[in-house]
């Protein structure tokens, strides 16, 4: 994966400042990826893809690429982990499940589907999936900030279902993109992650086979168990923060070189404080991706007990790098003065897309704090 990905890295570099200050989403690097089988690499071996199934090597994998852009790398952890999610259907999911789950990874695998997953509802929107007459759902909605979305072939959408007189259920639906009443809209405008091409997507009565619809568990249920697959669809990030820290730091250091006279004291005093917190951040990260990988493949007790371990590493790490990571490009900045500031320089870029961590779920800072302030002292205690 990473011999495959290196091919790549310079041309994801040398365009990198261009597609932010345009909010350019990098087309042509997805088409390469696609021909060169990286958009396959987390579906197994046997459905036609490279089987990367750790953790840790995802993670790694998209640092890289963040090293290089960090709305590239966000773009691809969209496939990426959609490919490590399906495979747990494939072999754990119900028949439906495991049959819907199986024909995306061979579109997956072969390059025919990128697959783009979309949870958060637009404001003011509930999408929701209501019984057809003649068999199947149809899907109404609208889902904002759908990372990679300018160019996926195939939607998973998170929605509930309603009009038939139960309780709502969740449910993802899968739809094409050429769906009837599904559109790929034009509108974003980010702060950071501007070539990253989240969008919004909108559903007009798109009609969903019976097939295409993963179902869930009530809307509003908990479930210790289902937190293990949260970890899984997300922890890969945490590579992307890091991998943004990492390349702030190196610019920096470049850029002090490139001035040709020693930096003074306090200069040098905070790049050393700089390495250290990398070097903590990177550990860190790492340690949880280890402890992931050893739940998600050699742990063989409670369910829920496996989701809890999961989720507390997570969330614990997540709130670290949320801090470290913003905290190494600012003095990253601080480092470099002035000339950090202007839109050309590559750290205000770094300094903007590092932002982007503390929105990303599970959780946002609030929701992260409230999950282990209760694991700790859990109420009623």
């Amino acid at each position: 994966m990473l011999d495959l990905l290196t091919g790549h890295l310079a041309q994801i570099q040398a365009e990198a400042e261009e597609n932010d200050r345009k909010g350019a989403f990098p087309a042509e690097t997805f088409m390469n990826f696609r021909k060169d089988g990286v958009l396959g690499a987390t579906v197994p071996a046997e459905l036609g893809g490279l089987g990367l199934s750790c953790l840790h090597d995802v993670c790694l994998a998209l640092l890289t690429v963040a090293e290089a852009d960090a709305s590239t790398a966000l773009a691809l952890h969209m496939q990426l982990s959609r490919g490590l999610t399906l495979t747990y259907e494939w072999k754990h999911g119900g028949d439906a499940a495991q049959r819907l789950a199986e024909r995306l990874l061979r579109a997956m695998g072969s390059g025919e589907a990128v697959v783009c997953t979309t949870v958060k509802d637009a404001p003011r929107v509930r999408t929701t999936l209501t019984p057809a007459p003649g068999g199947g759902w149809v899907l109404s909605g609208r889902k904002t900030l759908a990372s990679m979305a300018p160019i996926a072939t195939h939607f998973v959408i998170s929605a509930q279902t309603g009009g038939d007189g139960g309780p709502p259920v969740g449910a993802a639906a899968v739809v094409s993109r050429q769906a009837p009443g599904f559109a790929v809209l034009d509108n974003w405008d980010g702060l950071g992650m501007r070539a990253s091409g989240s969008v919004d997507v909108v559903m007009d009565g798109c009609a969903v086979p019976e097939a295409d619809v993963f179902l869930r568990g009530p809307v509003g249920a908990h479930s210790d168990a289902a937190l293990a697959g949260q970890t899984v669809s997300s922890i890969t990030m945490l590579g992307i923060y890091t991998g943004i820290a990492q390349a702030a730091r190196d610019a920096a250091v470049d850029m002090l070189r490139r001035r040709g006279r020693t930096p003074a004291g306090a200069v040098r005093t905070l790049l050393a404080e700089i390495d250290a917190q990398l070097y903590a951040l990177r550990t860190t990260v790492a340690a949880c991706l280890a402890t992931a990988d050893y739940f998600s493949y050699e742990f063989e007790g409670d369910l829920a007990e496996r989701g809890r371990r999961m989720m507390h590493a997570f969330q614990r790490t997540k709130l670290i790098v949320n801090r470290f990571a913003p905290d190494i490009v600012d003095g990253c900045l601080t480092m470099i003065g002035g000339a950090s500031y202007s839109a050309a320089n590559p750290l205000s870029r770094f300094y903007r897309d590092v932002r982007a961590g503390g929105f990303m779920h599970p959780f946002g800072y609030p929701d992260a704090v409230d999950y282990l302030s209760d694991v700790a002292l859990p109420p009623g205690e």
